[in-house]
């Protein structure tokens, strides 16, 4: 059984997809890029506050779905630029501060919207989530 978790703190899907999806015990959630949820443009201010803004979106559908970075056991980032990694990875690093996730970064064509970045993940949800 599969439900979709969809809350108004992070942007809305720009396509046939879900935020997020809640399937057996596991927290599936869609590449966030760093779009303000208020005003649905990039945040301005570089890699650095790229990478904030998408993890912010990410802890907000953690939020929604009873989640938090602690139960967090994957994460996949996209990068427009490599040379970007060490900021990125600076950023990332105060989310994510014990116990970090499995993760692959890769470097990407090009990224919706023209962002540096783009975050996935998936996590351990608790079955306790109201649909």
């Amino acid at each position: 059984m599969k439900k979709v978790v969809h809350t108004d703190k992070a942007p809305k899907a720009i396509g046939p997809y879900s935020q997020a999806i809640k399937a057996n015990g596991l927290l599936f959630i869609s590449g966030q890029i760093p779009v303000n949820p208020q005003t649905g443009e990039i945040v301005a201010g570089g890699i650095e506050a790229q990478t904030a803004q998408s993890l912010e979106n990410l802890k907000a559908i953690l939020a929604e779905a009873g989640a938090t970075l602690d139960d967090v056991v994957k994460t996949g980032v996209f990068l427009a630029d490599m040379s970007d990694f060490v900021a990125m990875n600076t950023v990332y690093a105060k989310y994510f501060i014990s116990e970090a996730p499995a993760r692959a970064c890769v470097q990407v064509a090009k990224l919706p919207k023209d962002a540096l970045v783009e975050i996935e993940l998936v996590a351990i949800c608790n079955d306790n989530y109201t649909y």
